[in-house]
């Protein structure tokens, strides 16, 4: 038997898969659609690799799936596809509408006729875990307590309206079908292989190049932070002991505003790859930090309480922020050619159009 992975191609999905095979010798059928941050390149430690089974298709592709489904003998899913980014979606939200909504309809539609098909003891032992944000609880003042998994839904964006819509369509199929479902809500992700329009990976890159490094409004935006790998082990965890129909959130404990996670990145990169090193005339990276107009709806503060998680199942990030943030620095300083082929074509577009 094998388990199938969709959006696995993009930034958290690639870990996943990666990580999976690390530790599992259980094949991988990874199904990714390979839009503009489904990236091959991603995976190119798997070449050759048999338990690795990669097809370019969508979720919304009711019969492929299901094929993929029956062929491979899946005794698991984890949904990882989705449109992902907030500033995307509010210049197009119709993809965000299609994928997270549509899509996820489709793919559970498949999901759930395939198992209906299975003999009882394998219908048991099945479970469709579906990977979702924190975002779809709105937004915290400084003074609220984390976001629990009872926290009301109050998505502000068309991104996470459409991932609270696609949690409650996994929610309803539970309910209504009783598919064994499982549903994990993060906190932002940091780490290897993150598309460069997301804030971490896009200073690094901007600031490698001396690029003005824009921060929306004051920068006093509060996030969770969250290494990919520790996502991945806590994904794995759920996925191997969680309470079917039950949301486990999962964040790393490390709030931090934007403005103190870029002046964090320029200080290791005046460490690592000083300025002088890059031929540009700065006296640190600092200097390149430019306050653009903040985006319509931009949530103030996000966080976590992963408190379930551990009580139930155990689960804790191996990595703070100040040891994540430094391999995730000195990944990109040692992937060069990564970089610089993801960051050609359709990516200059985008960042002309967002931060002229």
């Amino acid at each position: 038997m094998s388990i199938l992975v969709t959006g696995g191609a993009g930034f958290i999905g690639s870990n996943f898969v990666i990580e999976w095979l690390a530790a599992s010798s259980e094949p991988v059928v990874n199904l990714d659609n390979l839009t503009y941050a489904g990236n091959l390149e991603n995976l190119a430690s798997l070449e050759g690799d048999a338990r690795h089974v990669f097809v370019k298709g969508d979720i919304g592709d009711y019969e492929l799936v299901l094929r993929l489904l029956s062929e491979h003998k899946i005794r698991a899913v984890v949904n990882f596809a989705a449109e992902s980014h907030v500033d995307r979606s509010i210049h197009g939200p119709e993809d965000f509408i299609q994928t997270n909504i549509v899509g996820t309809f489709r793919l559970l539609e498949a999901v759930r006729a395939y198992w209906n098909g299975l003999p009882e003891a394998e219908k048991m032992a099945f479970r469709f875990l579906h990977v979702s944000t924190d975002e779809v609880y709105g937004s915290l003042s400084p003074s609220d307590p984390a976001f629990t998994e009872n926290h009301r839904y109050e998505p502000n964006s068309p991104y996470s309206a459409s991932k609270a819509a696609s949690d409650h369509l996994v929610r309803a199929y539970h309910h209504t079908y009783g598919l064994p479902v499982l549903t994990t809500n993060c906190s932002n992700n940091y780490g290897p292989y993150h598309f460069p329009e997301k804030l971490i990976p896009l200073v690094i890159h901007n600031a490698l190049a001396g690029k003005p490094l824009p921060i929306y409004g004051d920068g006093q935006q509060i996030r969770d932070w969250l290494y990919v790998t520790d996502h991945c082990s806590a994904i794995r965890r759920v996925l191997d002991a969680g309470r079917v129909g039950e949301v486990y959130n999962v964040g790393g404990w490390n709030e931090k505003s934007n403005l103190e996670v870029v002046h964090t990145l320029c200080d290791i990169l005046d460490e690592l790859a000083p300025p002088a090193t890059r031929n540009l005339q700065l006296a640190t990276f600092r200097s390149l930090i430019t306050f653009v107009k903040d985006r319509p709806g931009h949530d103030r503060r996000y966080a976590i309480d992963a408190t379930k998680l551990e009580r139930e199942l155990g689960w804790k990030p191996s990595e703070t922020f100040e040891t994540g943030i430094r391999k995730t620095v000195r990944w990109y300083l040692d992937h060069p050619d990564w970089v610089a082929n993801i960051t050609s074509g359709a990516y200059r577009e985008w960042v002309g159009k967002q931060y002229a």
